[in-house]
């Protein structure tokens, strides 16, 4: 099994750069981990505190659950990973069964400062982009997908987002084994990680 991390700032270009490694990779082949539901559940918590949660700070994470996963995983063991919903800042009931794939590619801002996490990682890839870049795809996706105005999302920006970015995820790229400016758009970083998946699984079979 082959373990690959994808870290990178917010609105880096993560999902795009896993979306099209996994286009290029067979379906059977490969299964996904995001960061993303592994977020600490704040049932406890009233709405309102719920909604001002720091998200880019890594106590927000269950990285004990994530860690013990990815272990069952690389023993052969199916998991559940659970579903994390961003409106209500609630982990679900339900979970999605995860089999063990020939690749596990784990993706999220902060997958990196973590050492445990870390050495499960046969690859560690950063995915790069400039500070105006990312507060734009931020904007735009929080604004679609996490029913905010744009005024919530810059406010956000300025008093998390850039902060815990500069604190925690600009200096876990020293971890990366390769550093992938502009994400999807980059065609040559990515058929560079293409070709570096595809030598290391055909070593490992």
């Amino acid at each position: 099994m082959l373990i690959i991390g994808i870290a990178g700032g917010t609105g880096s270009g993560k999902t795009t750069v896993v979306r099209k490694i996994t286009e290029l990779l067979p379906k059977e082949q490969v299964a996904i981990l995001s960061q993303d539901s592994y977020y600490k559940d704040n049932s406890h918590l009233p709405l309102e505190e719920r909604l001002v949660l720091n998200f880019d700070h890594p106590d927000s994470l269950d990285f004990e659950l994530l860690v013990k996963d990815i272990k069952a995983l690389k023993a052969g063991k199916s998991i559940q990973q659970p579903i994390y919903s961003y409106l209500t800042c609630t982990r679900a009931k339900e979970s999605i069964e995860v089999a063990p794939h020939e690749v596990v590619i784990v993706e999220g801002i902060l997958i990196f400062t973590r050492a445990e996490l870390r050495k499960l990682m046969d690859i560690k890839i950063f995915v790069d982009a400039d500070a105006d870049d990312r507060l734009g795809r931020v904007i735009c996706r929080d604004i679609v997908e996490r029913n905010r105005s744009a005024q919530a999302v810059l406010e956000r920006y300025e008093k998390t987002v850039k902060p815990m970015h500069l604190q925690f995820i600009e200096p876990s790229k020293r971890y990366a084994d390769l550093i992938i400016p502009q994400g999807g758009h980059n065609e040559v970083g990515i058929d560079m990680l293409h070709a570096i998946i595809e030598r290391a699984t055909s070593m490992n079979n």
